[in-house]
């Protein structure tokens, strides 16, 4: 297995606190990045119906057995052990004692939230960034193969066809967890409602509409909605707030944080209909945007990220605070760069230069072609170069 992006700050913040709690979507690479960055620590995962027994039933002889330490996978399947381990680090404050990984945040980190706060550096992994896939061999070299693949370790490692790893996961995984947490009890309108999810990536949301579209109450909407960012399988990209104008849009945008889950959810088959496909700028936007957040994330900062969009429609795909400077991002999947591609940036001429005139702006296009140009005020990034970018 490759070495992750977040090794480095997993192992930095391993030093400061006594527990280490790291989430992530399930199948993210979680386990193997604890167990490369602490090849010395026990493990133990929860999963294991004996283990998870032993755990529940005695707390504290559980964690006898661990005294130095361990991993300990999957934690939110027993949630009252963490206030054991509270308990525990309490009286021996060495740092790095635990490492606790779990998939589905939602029942996670209320108990963390309980239990560890100020004892635990929280941590996400999500799939593999750009970078990191090209670590493995046999990687696709072409935009859609890259967007049809996606970027759960698996895919790569093992060589499975990501179709059938995607479908699989959706059956095993996403539909097994909101059975679990929501007991759901209509699975054909849940399947139908992460699909018609899916055909809104990228576009404001509307609850109401995608609940009426699938036949469910918005109240229900809201809910399924819930457990799919709780899993990080969807997120909601929030407009920019600021004093620029009193006429911005308020409504998030919808995001995957996987294009190959959203492909495999929008019915393609192959890479080759991503050619043709009418939601291929926003596949690729949420794409490039859930790259970005990785960059930041795998790194230790927060995402950080907004759009904005005023009532006018003027509206730029990415808006991005750095600490000394704001970055004005627009993405298009184009693989010739066209004269419209920075129409967005001529619309916004002055909005942000007048409110912000300490601050640097920097313009980026990032396109689906491959030559890099600086033009006098923006910086033209190809797709296959984004993670050379300064994102942090």
């Amino acid at each position: 297995m490759i070495r992750r992006n977040l090794h480095d700050r997993l192992l930095e913040v391993s030093g400061y606190y006594p527990v280490v709690t790291l989430t992530g979507p399930r199948q993210s690479g979680k386990t193997t990045l604890c167990q490369m960055a602490f090849p010395d620590k026990l493990y133990v995962t929860l999963e294991s119906p004996d283990h998870r027994e032993f755990a529940q039933n005695d707390p504290r002889g559980f964690l006898q057995q661990y005294a130095s330490g361990a991993i300990v996978d999957e934690v939110q399947r027993v949630p009252d052990l963490i206030s054991h381990i509270q308990e525990d680090v309490d009286k021996t404050q060495t740092p790095g004692r635990f490492i606790l990984t779990g998939s589905a945040n939602f029942a996670l980190m209320q108990s963390v939230s309980q239990s560890l706060a100020g004892r635990t550096a929280l941590l996400n992994l999500f799939p593999l960034s750009l970078d990191e896939i090209r670590l493995f061999k046999n990687t696709p070299e072409d935009l859609f193969s890259t967007l049809y693949s996606g970027g759960y370790p698996a895919i790569f490692d093992r060589s499975i066809p990501p179709g059938e790893w995607q479908r699989d996961y959706v059956g095993t995984y996403v539909e097994r967890d909101v059975r679990q947490i929501l007991n759901v009890t209509d699975l054909n309108a849940f399947q139908s409602f992460l699909k018609i999810c899916a055909g809104r990536t990228g576009q404001l949301l509307n609850l109401s509409k995608v609940g009426a579209d699938c036949g469910i109450t918005h109240n229900t909407a809201r809910a399924w909605l819930s457990v799919l960012e709780a899993g990080y399988i969807v997120f909601r990209l929030q407009p920019l707030h600021s004093n620029l104008t009193k006429r911005l849009v308020k409504t998030p945008k919808l995001h995957f944080y996987d294009s190959g889950l959203l492909c495999y959810l929008l019915g393609i088959q192959n890479a080759t209909q991503l050619w043709q496909h009418p939601l291929r700028g926003e596949i690729f936007e949420s794409w490039v945007i859930s790259e970005i957040l990785k960059a930041r994330v795998h790194r230790g900062q927060s995402p950080d990220l907004h759009f904005f969009r005023d009532r006018k429609k003027v509206e730029m795909d990415l808006v991005l605070e750095r600490e000394d400077d704001l970055v004005l991002a627009e993405f298009k999947s184009g693989q010739t760069i066209a004269s419209d591609f920075f129409s967005a940036f001529d619309k916004l001429e002055g909005i942000f230069d007048s409110d912000r005139s300490k601050q640097r702006i920097e313009k980026i296009l990032i396109y689906g072609g491959h030559t890099p140009q600086k033009r006098s005020t923006i910086t033209v990034v190809p797709w296959s170069k984004i993670h050379e970018h300064r994102w942090i």
